[in-house]
């Protein structure tokens, strides 16, 4: 790639920050347009509104953070950032059946997002020849023989009648989320756009951080529970930096948790006890905030038949995933280190395009069936339904029952969830088997809790 002079990335996204440092290591200069102005410290702004809400980092992206950025999870210990056993040290209910504790290696990382940004923001802009240019918006692409040769740019929040200037790039990476632009950019340029799948499951979140209390979820790192047919909300609680909790309650297709104190807690009481608990034992720390998400979407780059040679994509410019299963920062981070695998094979700029393109086909194929076929067990979700379907959605409600009871399941399940493992492991045979000695066991059990759930109540 030597000789290649500029490289542009457009959105100073997580997925774009990562994306540069790649290109850092093979391009003269590497520039990171964004519209928002960028805090020099960790603190949220306007392009990034899911920034308040709860995060956490799957072990295997901080493993890939740390291969992209070598000692990144070094800074997020020395940031603060909570680590706990994904299964040992989370209380998770799986549609109402509790995940049976285990060690399990599957790290997790509780860190803000505004902390994790500052902290990418920070190594990224300190590496040589990265720049950012905040406060500006490109406005589109310019081509020329099959290859972009740059961008269009201007003042964010300027004169929409001002004419853009262009600035030359050898290649140009769409990080701009779920704000891109490029399926408009391209059609200009006369190339298709990328064939479009979706799911619409209307999810909504609310939440709200406390400050943590004494006693409270001791020995633990948080809990989580998920939404699933005939209960359409789910929500939790993790641990963070700063010694806070974050309190966060979800709804999809209709169910729409509510930001006041009261409404807020009565919301938490119909989950399992942990999360109301926090709600009340703790104090608040600011307001709630409210966060729609109504569609999930992949964008089919793998299957372009003409592409504009030097025009690439990452995270959420290409694929969007209910937030509940926290995997976009982590495929974003894969993409990333994709790319710096292809860049280092050498090839021409029409070879590294197809072969960076056709490979986010499978960079995201995993996470998207394991959130798109949670979705849509929701009959009121929209989207593809497949044959198949009908057959893995029984039997992964199933596994998460024998789950309950066989840790062994429940750590394949996190390492499916955790981007390790494709979702087909799900039906090794030896899990299957497993999977018919343990269910019966695990509803019974869930059946047992539910009646004395509904005694208690019955007896106040």
């Amino acid at each position: 790639m030597a000789g290649r002079s500029h490289a542009v990335v457009i959105g100073a996204s997580v997925a774009g920050l990562l994306a540069a440092a790649v290109l850092a290591e093979r391009y003269d200069r590497v520039t990171v347009y964004d519209r928002d102005t960028l805090p020099d410290g960790a603190e949220t702004r306007k392009g990034v509104p899911q920034s308040r809400q709860a995060h956490g980092i799957l072990w295997r992206g901080t493993d890939t953070f740390d291969r992209l950025l070598p000692g990144f999870a070094d800074d997020l210990t020395a940031a603060g950032a909570v680590s706990f056993d994904q299964q040992r040290d989370l209380i998770t209910y799986l549609d109402g059946y509790l995940l049976r504790p285990a060690e399990s290696g599957l790290i997790i990382r509780g860190v803000t997002r505004p902390t994790l940004e500052h902290l990418v923001r920070r190594r990224v802009l300190a590496l040589d020849g990265v720049s950012a240019a905040a406060g500006t918006d490109v406005t589109g692409l310019t081509a020329s023989g099959g290859r972009v040769t740059g961008v269009r740019v201007r003042p964010a929040g300027g004169d929409a009648a001002e004419d853009a200037v262009p600035v030359p790039a050898d290649l140009v990476v769409d990080a701009a989320g779920r704000g891109s632009r490029a399926g408009n950019w391209l059609g200009e340029l006369g190339y298709p756009a990328p064939e479009e799948e979706q799911v619409r499951a209307g999810v909504v979140y609310v939440t709200r951080y406390y400050a943590a209390a004494p006693g409270v979820l001791e020995g633990k790192a948080g809990v989580m529970t998920t939404p699933y047919p005939g209960r359409h909300r789910g929500g939790g609680v993790l641990r963070q930096e700063g010694d806070r909790f974050v309190v966060f309650l979800t709804g999809m297709v209709g169910d729409d948790p509510p930001v006041d104190d009261d409404g807020f807690l009565a919301c938490a009481e119909t989950l399992e006890p942990e999360t109301a608990e926090v709600i009340r034992r703790c104090e608040p720390l600011g307001d709630a905030v409210k966060m729609r998400y109504p569609v999930s979407r992949r964008l089919r780059y793998d299957k372009l038949d003409r592409r504009l040679d030097g025009f690439l994509a990452t995270g959420d410019a290409v694929c969007t995933f209910n937030p509940i299963y926290g995997q976009g920062m982590t495929a974003a981070a894969l993409e990333a280190l994709e790319l710096r695998r292809i860049l280092a094979a050498g090839p021409g700029i029409g070879d590294l395009t197809r072969r960076y393109l056709q490979s986010l086909g499978k960079l995201t194929s995993g996470p998207w069936t394991l959130s798109a076929s949670g979705d849509l067990r929701f009959p009121a979700a929209e989207g593809r339904r497949h044959p198949a379907d009908r057959f893995f959605l029984a039997y992964t409600d199933w596994y998460r029952a024998a789950a309950s009871v066989d840790p062994e399941l429940g750590r394949t399940f996190l390492r499916v969830a955790n981007m390790l493992d494709s979702p087909l492991s799900l039906l090794a045979p030896a899990r299957i088997a497993a999977v018919l000695r343990s269910a019966g066991k695990g509803r019974a059990a869930r059946a047992g809790k539910r009646a004395g759930t509904a005694v208690k109540r019955a007896v106040r």
